[in-house]
């Protein structure tokens, strides 16, 4: 939720166990140990084409080693050709919605080495298992058509799982209060049933204020390094954001934005919060709102962290 309420600026930042999704390298600078659970949903796009994502995880970082299982799944909704040629005087009502679902259930193990001081590297080795579906809606309404997806959105037709091994791997640079990372996400490509997870590369860099003898302040900026594919069109990223303990290891502000340059030139803005509610145990949240096709959502999740 971190990451997320920094509006996806976290390859430089990742410093929790959520570094095994955002950076895997990120855990050689995290706390001890660190354990979280996640529950997040968004939807992009005001009109077809649009998608629907939802999230559930758990993390566990304890350098130099974390374990982490991903639940996601990933709608996409559109409109299709036609079928039949308009009756005389009539609107043509003939157009409906396909729409393709993909469920994938990862399973990650991650790994770091050091490479000299304040550089590490880690990997992030993990088993996805993933089912696709599809259906066609019939009709003129896409706004309903949308609706019956979300009220019986698992009554879709699809074949059975089919599983892969990839890799994401990661690289952070740490030296006082600058940090720079890189990591790049789905190397091998995996498809399931036509539908491929598109390689992504990502630059970050960051500063922490409190790192140079300043307010606990943090923060970061992020760039995606190529163009890759999506629900709603291409996608090249550029985020920002910032997080602000307002009071040290109790509460903890957050914003940030991204931009896609890219395709349709969506927007998004965040915010989130962090609270203990008690000694070393953390309730995190964020909201997000976007224009254009740009993702609105929301997420929760419960952390441990010393």
């Amino acid at each position: 939720m971190r990451a997320l309420g920094m509006g996806g600026a976290f390859v430089a930042v990742a410093n929790d166990s959520s570094a095994t999704w955002w950076n895997p390298a990120g855990l050689a600078t995290g706390p001890f140990l660190d354990l979280a659970l996640t529950r997040a949903s968004g939807e992009s796009g005001d009109a077809l084409p649009a998608s629907r994502t939802g999230l559930w995880s758990f993390s566990l970082g304890t350098p130099p080693l974390g374990v982490s299982y991903y639940r996601l799944r990933i709608t996409d909704i559109r409109a299709t050709s036609p079928t039949a040629p308009a009756e005389a005087g009539r609107e043509d009502r003939a157009a409906g919605v396909g729409i393709r679902s993909l469920s994938v259930s990862q399973f990650g193990a991650t790994v770091l080495h050091t490479i000299t001081t304040g550089v590490s590297a880690g990997a992030t080795v993990k088993y996805l298992r993933g089912t696709a579906h599809v259906r066609d809606l019939d009709g003129t309404d896409a706004a309903g058509a949308i609706a019956d997806l979300l009220d019986e959105g698992d009554d879709l037709s699809g074949g059975d799982g089919e599983g892969a091994v990839d890799i994401d791997v990661g690289v952070l640079a740490a030296m006082g209060a600058v940090r720079v990372g890189v990591t790049a996400r789905n190397l091998r490509e995996p498809s399931f049933s036509g539908r491929r997870l598109e390689r992504q590369v990502r630059a970050g860099a960051a500063f922490d204020a409190a790192a140079a003898g300043g307010l606990p302040l943090t923060v970061s900026l992020d760039v995606d390094l190529r163009r890759y594919a999506a629900a709603t069109g291409d996608r090249r990223v550029v985020a920002f954001g910032g997080e602000h303990w307002v009071r040290p290891q109790r509460v903890a502000l957050r914003g940030g934005a991204r931009f896609n340059t890219a395709g349709e030139q969506d927007r998004t803005v965040t915010a989130g919060a962090s609270v203990a509610v008690r000694a070393a145990l953390f309730v995190d949240g964020y909201g997000a709102v976007g224009a254009k096709t740009g993702e609105s959502g929301w997420g929760v999740a419960a952390r441990v962290s010393f």
